[in-house]
């Protein structure tokens, strides 16, 4: 199965939610809900952490532009 985008994923997510929410899943199906959103939070994190690593702010140090990694 294809890795789903992060919007794809919290698009997932919120619809897992909504089901959960609703009360009306017999257990086993609940269950199995709530492993595939933790698996997608897992997912959206491991993106969202990558995105962070991947972001640099700029630096103007005597009028040159620098990039550094953003803290």
């Amino acid at each position: 199965m294809k890795e789903k985008s992060f919007e794809e994923a919290q698009e997932e997510i919120e619809k897992i939610i909504e089901a959960l929410e609703e009360g009306n899943l017999p257990l086993k199906e609940s269950l199995n809900h709530f492993k595939e959103a933790v698996e997608l939070i897992k997912s959206c994190n491991r993106e969202l952490k990558e995105a962070e690593m991947s972001i640099q702010k700029i630096v103007d140090k005597d009028g040159k532009i620098k990039f550094e990694e953003f803290n």
